[in-house]
């Protein structure tokens, strides 16, 4: 399965993708989708529309693992990420792949085992699962690529669950 992790936003969209085989992750590729300060807002909407279609076609992920966003405050910052995820979801949805939303919490849960790590333990464990040696840059990179490990470890209880609501049997 190949799996596209992002973390959405509107100056830098991180991306990772990788592919994922029982327990085994190999990374594929990983960047940022980044867009100029002080460009007009919906150029850069298109502008991370247009990346995100070739990040699509390169990579052919059969699903999508996105950040749920959550804020507690600054609402003008909440506005802005919530349009450019909207141009994300609509890219995928027009791409027919499926998303799935995960919140920060879910994802330390899945990549160090702690709910409430911190930033740096999930970085680091992102790093040892795909036997980087490094720690993926920028951070908008590495937090997508944890967004497809905790889809990778979610996945098979997810295909579990649809398959029993297509078929009506218990899990």
């Amino acid at each position: 399965m190949r799996i596209l992790g992002i973390d959405p936003g509107y100056t830098i969209v991180g991306f990772g993708a990788l592919s994922y085989h029982g327990i085994d992750f190999k990374p594929l590729g990983y960047g940022a989708i980044t867009t100029e300060a002080g460009t007009r807002f919906a150029a850069r909407l298109v502008s991370i529309y247009n990346d995100f279609t070739t990040l699509i076609r390169q990579y052919q992920p059969d699903c999508i693992a996105i950040e749920r966003l959550y804020f507690t405050s600054n609402q003008k910052t909440v506005i802005d990420v919530s349009q450019a995820r909207g141009v994300i979801v609509l890219c995928a949805e027009q791409h027919g792949v499926p998303m799935f939303e995960y919140t920060p919490l879910q994802v330390k849960q899945a990549v160090v085992g702690y709910g409430k790590a911190e930033k740096r333990q999930v970085m680091e464990m992102t790093r040892r699962i795909l036997k980087l040696s490094q720690i993926p840059k920028p951070d908008d990179a590495a937090d997508a690529l944890a967004l497809a490990i905790c889809h990778g470890h979610c996945a098979t209880g997810i295909q579990l669950q649809e398959r029993s609501i297509k078929t009506g049997d218990t899990i």
